[in-house]
C-alpha cells in the first residue's frame, strides 16, 4: 500500500503549474508541516504530479492525514509513501471521495446511519477540512470506524 490516487485539477492551490518541482515540493511540505498531523523528519519530492513522502509517522492516522493533505492539492495526481515509516493502517478506516452536493451530514448518515456524527468525520479530517461547510467534489477524506 504505497500509492494513492487523486484528481489533478482540484484541491488547494499551493503553487502555479509552471513552478519548478523543488518549489512545488517545498510548498506541499510547508502545507503539511503547518498542521503537522504527527510526521517527523518529513521530506517531500514532487515530479509531474507525483508526490513522494518520506519520514516517520507517529501513527497510522498521522500517515493517512499527511497523504490526504498532499493529495488534496491542485496538481497532485499520486502520493507515494514507500519512504514513510509508520504503524500499519488501522482496520476499519475507509476513504471517501466527495461528490457534488455532498455534505458532511449526508456522508455521516451514509456511513454511520446518523448525520449528527458529522463532527466525528470533521475531527478525523481537521487537517484536511478547515471548515465543515467548505468541502468540494473530488476531495478525499478519511472515514474512521464508527464509535
Amino acid at each position: 500500500m504505497g500509492l494513492f490516487d487523486f484528481a489533478k485539477d482540484i484541491g488547494k492551490k499551493l503553487f502555479h503549474r509552471e513552478a519548478r518541482a523543488a518549489e512545488a515540493a517545498a510548498s506541499i511540505q510547508q502545507h503539511i508541516e503547518a498542521d503537522n498531523p504527527g510526521v517527523d523528519n518529513l521530506q517531500v519530492e514532487f515530479d509531474g504530479g507525483t508526490v513522494k513522502l518520506s519520514g516517520s509517522a507517529r501513527s497510522s492516522e498521522a500517515l493517512e492525514k499527511a497523504v490526504l493533505m498532499a493529495g488534496n492539492v491542485e496538481g497532485v495526481t499520486t502520493v507515494e509513501i514507500d519512504g514513510m515509516e509508520a504503524p500499519p493502517i488501522a482496520a476499519g478506516v475507509e476513504y471517501y471521495e466527495i461528490k457534488s452536493g455532498d455534505t458532511l451530514w449526508a456522508i455521516a448518515k451514509h456511513f454511520y446511519g446518523n448525520g449528527g456524527k458529522y463532527t466525528e468525520i470533521f475531527e478525523a479530517n481537521r487537517e484536511v477540512i478547515k471548515d465543515p461547510d467548505k468541502i468540494y467534489p473530488g476531495q478525499k477524506i478519511r472515514i474512521p470506524a464508527a464509535s
